[in-house]
């Protein structure tokens, strides 16, 4: 079996394949200090309640955008599950993307492995929308290659800064409210969060698809792809296994 994992700033989701399938997905939040011993006490336990162990993990592939969780990832997979883990990003793991940027090396490694998967997967130029830590906008055109991308800040990071900013403003869940115009304090704030970032999310599509100037498919995948799919028709597809379906595939090319 294969072992994924995807570090990001918020979670680090590993993901088993098998047979060219996800058969179990995990997550723990991203600490800076955690090490390979500590990795391993976890999964070691939820391998345990799959009736599997270690030695059924014959190789695994790396992507983070945390660079401080690279080593003990990178420990214990040698350490173990006895094999040295592919990591994207290094000059040894060919992805077969283009990236057409001045500097390639600025693109995070999950950004580029959602572009492998969804040219893989779904094929023509695309807007892949990442809700994640950060909201990305990564635009990659027919052949697959990296076109370039836009960052905004993550819903969840900004409900968070607003709860912390405004002493008298709660923090509030993420959901679509009844209405627009707010009759309380929390359902103005969501109005302001779901509206406003579907309002960026239809705007900025509408822009890249402008500045293309190009039909483009335009793919979900993150948390809360969704909630903002369910209520926009401009989202056309959704994939919430995106990033570990990418991973797989950058693998079993590498072995070829």
């Amino acid at each position: 079996m294969l072992l994924a994992i995807d570090a990001g700033n918020t979670n680090i989701v590993f993901a088993l394949h098998d047979e060219d399938k996800i058969i179990h997905k995990w997550r723990i939040s991203s600490a800076d200090s955690r090490t390979a011993d500590e990795y391993m006490v976890w999964l070691s336990q939820l391998l345990n309640f799959e009736n599997l162990d270690a030695s059924d993990i014959t190789g695994a592939i790396i992507a983070t955008v945390v660079p401080q969780t690279l080593f003990p990832l990178q420990l214990l997979c040698r350490r173990y599950f006895n094999c040295t883990a592919l990591v994207v990003g290094e000059d040894d793991v060919n992805l077969n993307v283009n990236v057409k940027l001045p500097n390639p090396a600025e693109v995070g490694a999950d950004r580029l492995v959602n572009a492998v998967a969804a040219h893989k997967r779904y094929g023509g130029a695309m807007v892949i929308i990442d809700f994640g830590t950060a909201t990305t906008f990564d635009v990659i055109d027919e052949d697959g290659d990296y076109y370039g991308g836009v960052i905004a800040p993550g819903v969840n990071l900004s409900v968070e800064a607003l709860s912390m900013a405004a002493a008298k403003l709660p923090r509030v869940a993420v959901e679509k409210p009844a209405k627009v115009i707010g009759d309380s304090t929390i359902s103005a704030i969501q109005s302001g969060i779901f509206y406003g970032y579907l309002s960026m999310i239809e705007g900025m599509v509408e822009r890249i698809r402008a500045e293309f100037n190009g039909p483009m498919k335009v793919l979900a995948t993150g948390g809360l792809a969704t909630l903002f799919n369910e209520a926009s028709d401009v989202i056309e597809l959704v994939d919430q296994e995106l990033t570990t379906y990418g991973l797989f595939e950058i693998y079993w090319a590498n072995q070829k």
